[in-house]
């Protein structure tokens, strides 16, 4: 009985919680520019203007901000990975989680970020 009862609360839980992300909208300029403009206000002050790992508050963080041309990406580098890095943060470092950006900016985000990756990348994943 109590197996049951632990069960149906299980199912309760997941059944009452939130879907997970929208299937991730199509790649466009519109999105991209989107996404330019987020990672300006919300990640050039760390990441920097190119993502380079070298904005203004870069020195002050331990550890240090991605450089998304020439380092691996911790979670990984395609854009459905970043959506769910910007969704979650990154533990350990100043990396926060951006769920105040609605959803659609996070995958506009997500996409100008993979943009900015250096064309090695993928294959180190």
């Amino acid at each position: 009985m109590k197996e049951r009862l632990v069960a149906f609360a299980a199912g309760a839980l997941l059944a009452a919680a939130p879907a997970g992300s929208a299937e991730a909208p199509k790649k466009t300029p519109e999105l991209l520019e989107k996404g330019r403009a987020s990672f300006e206000r919300n990640c050039s002050a760390c990441h920097g203007d190119k993502g380079a790992g070298d904005g203004i508050a870069a020195a002050a963080l331990s550890p240090r901000p991605r450089n998304f041309a020439t380092e691996r990406f911790k979670n990984g580098s395609k854009p459905a990975q970043i959506f769910e890095t910007l969704k979650k943060g990154v533990p350990g470092s100043a990396m926060v989680p951006f769920t105040n950006l609605p959803e659609e900016e996070r995958w506009a985000l997500a996409y100008w970020v993979a943009e900015l990756k250096g064309p090695g990348d993928a294959k180190k994943k």
